[in-house]
């Protein structure tokens, strides 16, 4: 299924992902606001297609432009205790100092934010974690 929505003008570029964070107030009277506010907040979208509608815009000084997104899945990574497939968990990241590691992206995926539920579609790997960690790859819906 096709999802239309709008995005600033500079955003607006096939492949571009991008975590809806909400309606915003200053929207409230807007006419197009129905067609902006139509995500999932906190979903991680992709633009999978720009047309050519441009619309005026009180927050976007270069306007908006009607595109198709696509929800992704946010990869992550959980404990090993709480890495279930088809569980329902309440996102909690990890305590690391180690701003280095090649999982850190993993551990705080974009978007994702604290006391936030998702079902776990799939676990993947255990991750090789410098803290001593027992972590495992995991893909969130």
């Amino acid at each position: 299924m096709v999802v239309i929505t709008l995005i600033g003008e500079h955003q607006a570029k096939v492949g571009e992902r991008f975590v809806y964070r909400g309606p915003l107030t200053e929207c409230r009277d807007c006419k197009l606001k129905a067609v902006c506010f139509n995500l999932d907040a906190g979903g991680l979208y992709c633009i999978t297609k720009v047309r050519d509608v441009k619309h005026e815009c009180r927050i976007h000084e270069e306007g908006v432009r009607v595109v198709e997104v696509e929800k992704e899945k946010h990869s992550g990574a959980l404990p090993m205790r709480s890495a279930i497939e088809g569980s329902t968990i309440t996102f909690e990241a990890v305590k690391c100092d180690e701003l280095g590691c090649q999982n850190w992206k993993l551990c705080h995926p974009m978007g994702v934010e604290k006391q936030m539920r998702f079902r776990v579609a799939k676990v993947g790997k255990e991750l090789k974690c410098p803290a001593g960690l027992r972590m495992m790859a995991v893909v969130l819906e």
